[in-house]
């Protein structure tokens, strides 16, 4: 039968090849398994889609043959272990992002508490794998875009409630979170140029420009974040960043400047430097 699970699947990697989506296989499967609301390689069961479950495939396929991000259809994804909701108007967490988590595992092994500041927050990925795996995180998150902020509320209500949500520009910040202290500051700004807008993906053109845009070399948050955000960080504190492929150098520098010690670079899984990092000097 044309409507029971596996041949939905078959027909869905048909449509997704035909509009020249690379990773139909994977991709019909998800689609399918969102559909029947089934976790992630789940059995498929034998009996049919119902129509209501045709007719939502049928929708969520076309979407995507139109590139609209797998996630957004999803409503969910996956990132360090940890299931975030995810939709229009927030960035998608990335595989790359997971090293910087990795980094600030490292920095506080065997602390028996953190205070954390996650800046740009998004999805609030970054400080709730922070907050699964070390003990009593404590501190706050920033994020503008009202477009976000419900899924970083949802996100966190989930995985790190004890965390405050602040909505607020980072550039322009609440006094309150400027004049607390911290042991580790994060962030995953926005980072592309001019050039690289220019030839985006017709998957991330879905998502928000404000959470991609760097300025014209991609360095604009950079320059004035770790200047602004130096003051709130413990002395021995440390100022997390990720980066975009080819800028650890240029980021590094602007740290140094800034008179951070123990500057140096994290790369990813892919040996592309992807976290680069500063140690507000102890007194």
């Amino acid at each position: 039968m044309v409507n029971t699970p596996r041949a939905a699947v078959q027909e869905t990697r048909r449509r997704l090849e035909n509009a020249g989506l690379e990773s139909a296989q994977f991709e019909s499967r998800i689609l399918v398994e969102t559909v029947l609301e089934l976790p992630y390689g789940a059995p498929l069961p034998e009996q049919p889609l119902t129509e209501t479950q045709q007719q939502r495939l049928a929708e969520l396929t076309a979407r995507r043959c139109d590139h609209e991000p797998l996630q957004y259809l999803c409503g969910t994804w996956e990132f360090f272990g940890l299931e975030f909701r995810v939709g229009e108007g927030v960035l998608i967490p990335r595989q790359d992002t997971e090293t910087l988590v990795e980094t600030v595992l490292e920095l506080r092994k065997g602390a028996s508490s953190t205070c954390l500041l996650d800046l740009c927050s998004g999805s609030g990925c970054i400080p709730a794998a922070v907050s699964a795996h070390l003990p009593d995180v404590t501190g706050a998150v920033l994020e503008l875009s009202p477009d976000a902020l419900p899924y970083l509320r949802q996100n966190l209500h989930r995985h790190a409630p004890q965390l405050q949500c602040c909505a607020g520009d980072v550039l322009c910040p609440p006094a309150a979170l400027l004049e607390q202290q911290y042991h580790i500051i994060t962030c995953n700004p926005p980072y592309l140029t001019a050039a690289d807008m220019e030839q985006l993906q017709p998957e991330v053109a879905h998502e928000p420009e404000t959470a991609l845009f760097g300025g014209t070399d991609g360095l604009d948050f950079y320059r004035k974040l770790t200047t602004l955000w130096k003051p709130a960080l413990l002395p021995g504190g440390w100022l997390v960043y990720e980066v975009g492929a080819g800028q650890a150098a240029d980021v590094e520098q602007i740290f140094r400047k800034n008179g951070y010690a123990q500057v140096h670079t994290v790369p990813d899984l892919t040996g592309i430097g992807r976290v680069v990092l500063g140690q507000k000097a102890e007194i």
